[in-house]
């Protein structure tokens, strides 16, 4: 049994599909099917079914399970080898969802560089899901998300609460009567939203549930795969009106002065911003300069939460 065997049923389990597995281990489909093939018969067990459509099997669970923790512990030890006696001296690895990187990543790199200047980042942007997923797998060592989302195994650190906005063009109605706008007043309005899959798509329609009944009143228009930046440019242009986290609003762009952004009624939704990274993640060091870093970014419309005191 070796780790390459155990990274493979890892992205078997992941992917569900042999061929696409083999893509994301950079190995040949046979050469990851005899792998698993023979870990399978040292084990004297099936871990697949293999009946057209792939599938663990219970013990094969359980062996998947243990496998990504068995590798965890090895991508940890050679953190602690490579780091040394410098915890701050190799990259660190951050994942950060799409719709929170634009707002925060311009003021985070600045204030970090000056703490650990031989600690450079590398970023992922990504889904929640696919960030957890990697963050599991020891592919990243911390990352930037709303919750909720699978927390368990993680330590969290509540930084912030994002409030949420109403942006609309400049001569819209609603901009020129300058009122809160009720959140189930959107559902009156052409809304444009980010596409499925991305967990801020769902919790504006978590404020307005009422735009899930798209073609009854008013026109829900779903942009998928799209980005809050080009949703931000549609409305400008005057194609609808959007919800944006306040840092979001990118008063810099010269678009900004072709938008109008509200307040909701009655108190605004928002998200709550944590950093998460692995319990046994073995540089804290990196995760207190990351912190510190982060805290001293000053976001417009943000207030940050109060650090929790050492027990």
């Amino acid at each position: 049994m070796t780790l390459t065997e155990l990274r493979y049923i890892l992205a078997v389990a992941t992917t569900r599909h042999f061929g696409r597995a083999a893509d994301a281990c950079h190995v040949s489909q046979p050469t990851l099917s005899v792998a698993v093939k023979k870990l399978e018969e040292e084990l004297s067990l099936q871990i697949f079914e293999r009946n057209g459509e792939i599938t663990l099997t219970p013990m094969g669970e359980q062996i998947v399970a243990q496998a990504q923790r068995v590798l965890e512990e090895a991508d940890a030890l050679k953190q602690m080898a490579k780091a040394g006696q410098d915890q701050l001296s190799v990259p660190l690895r951050l994942g950060v969802i799409y719709t929170l990187a634009p707002g925060i990543l311009p003021c985070l790199i600045p204030r970090l560089q000056p703490l650990a200047p031989k600690m450079p980042l590398l970023i992922e942007e990504n889904y929640t899901s696919r960030l957890c997923e990697l963050l599991r797998q020891g592919k990243l060592d911390a990352m930037l998300l709303a919750q909720p989302f699978n927390d368990s195994g993680l330590e969290v650190l509540p930084l912030f609460d994002e409030p949420f906005v109403v942006a609309t063009p400049r001569e819209h109605p609603w901009a020129k009567a300058g009122q809160p706008v009720p959140p189930a007043q959107l559902a009156e309005d052409d809304v444009l939203l980010l596409g499925a899959g991305n967990c801020f798509r769902d919790q504006v329609l978590q404020v307005c549930p009422a735009l899930n009944r798209g073609g009854q009143a008013g026109l829900q228009r779903t942009l998928e795969g799209s980005s809050l930046a080009t949703i931000r440019q549609m409305v400008a242009s005057g194609m609808g009106i959007t919800v944006l986290p306040v840092t979001q609003v990118a008063e810099g762009e010269p678009s900004h002065r072709l938008l109008s952004i509200l307040p909701f009624a009655g108190g605004a939704p928002n998200r709550r911003i944590v950093l998460a990274w692995r319990k046994r993640f073995p540089r804290p060091q990196a995760i207190d300069v990351l912190q510190q870093a982060l805290r001293s970014c000053v976001l417009s419309g943000v207030d940050w939460l109060e650090q929790p005191q050492a027990a």
